[in-house]
């Protein structure tokens, strides 16, 4: 009983220390994966229970950011899969949203503060082309080069080789350059070089 006590204990300071720091990173990922601020909330908190259920699995002390984001990851996948293979349900308070919207643009003061600190960040444009990938490429150069996993643990998080992890993430790369300088020559930008 004491053991168990003990354990339990153990397992509550490693949620505190090393797994809820990661929340912000899990829940921009997470709006990036669903484009809608709830569903990521919603992601990201079946992460963390399914990540304390499974606790015991963790080696403490290390990466505990790859391993709630393949967490996150699995968790996606397996959700999109049920609902894809589900019909198609709304729910009431979303038709009634629906039929009540006003015609008022988006504004980012009503997204969260993990959306909001992505979308400050980087420009619209850069959001733009980002937005425009493919969900395989996009997923990639997130986890590359805004949250700064390396090739290895992109390759563990994503369970592709690391070969791909390259190929997706210089593909990635070149799409967004190819969309920003179509973007800067429409503004009249040279390029000079």
């Amino acid at each position: 009983m004491v053991a168990q006590a003990t354990q339990s204990m153990n397992y509550d300071r490693i949620l505190e220390e090393e797994l809820l720091p990661q929340a912000e990173a899990l829940l921009t990922f997470a709006y990036h994966l669903t484009y809608n601020q709830q569903d990521a909330e919603d992601l990201v908190q079946e992460t963390y229970m399914k990540a304390y259920k499974a606790i015991d699995k963790y080696i403490e002390g290390t990466n505990a950011k790859a391993w709630l984001f393949k967490i996150l990851k699995n968790t996606f996948i397996n959700d999109y899969r049920r609902k894809s293979r589900g019909p198609a349900m709304k729910e009431l308070d979303e038709v009634i949203a629906y039929q009540n919207r006003e015609n008022t643009p988006y504004s980012s003061a009503h997204a969260g503060l993990a959306v909001e600190n992505y979308e400050s960040a980087m420009g619209d444009e850069v959001t733009m082309a980002i937005n425009k990938l493919s969900m395989n490429f996009r997923e990639v150069l997130l986890l590359s080069d805004v949250e700064d996993f390396s090739y290895e643990e992109i390759s563990k998080i994503l369970d592709i080789p690391i070969g791909t992890v390259r190929s997706r993430l210089n593909r990635a790369r070149n799409a967004v350059k190819e969309d920003l300088q179509l973007y800067a020559q429409s503004m009249g930008f040279k390029d000079n070089r």
